[in-house]
């Protein structure tokens, strides 16, 4: 996968030349990129600022990390689970002896 040449912030200062009259052609032949990554970034990134680009991408790691936090709690919540089934004979949590 090539590497990406563009921050967020970039591609909402090229989608912005879009609006003042330029033809997405001349855009993309200037800074060297296809028209279906113009189109791509237009589909993600249309309408932000760059305020919002910085948001969205602070959200997209919170997220990341709350994902993983849960993964980790659910993997203990199931070691729990075993330990406890061994030490009580096979009594899921919710039985009563």
């Amino acid at each position: 996968m090539k590497k990406k040449n563009f921050s967020e912030a970039q591609i909402v200062s090229i989608l912005r030349t879009q609006e003042t009259g330029r033809t997405v052609k001349e855009i993309c032949r200037e800074i060297g990129i296809s028209d279906a990554t113009f189109y791509n970034w237009k589909a993600k990134y249309g309408g932000m600022e760059v305020s919002d680009v910085v948001r969205m991408k602070d959200l997209q790691d919170e997220n990341a990390r709350l994902k993983r936090i849960v993964a980790n709690l659910t993997l203990e919540i199931d070691a729990v689970k075993t330990v406890l089934e061994k030490k009580y004979g096979g009594l899921t949590i919710n039985e009563k002896r």
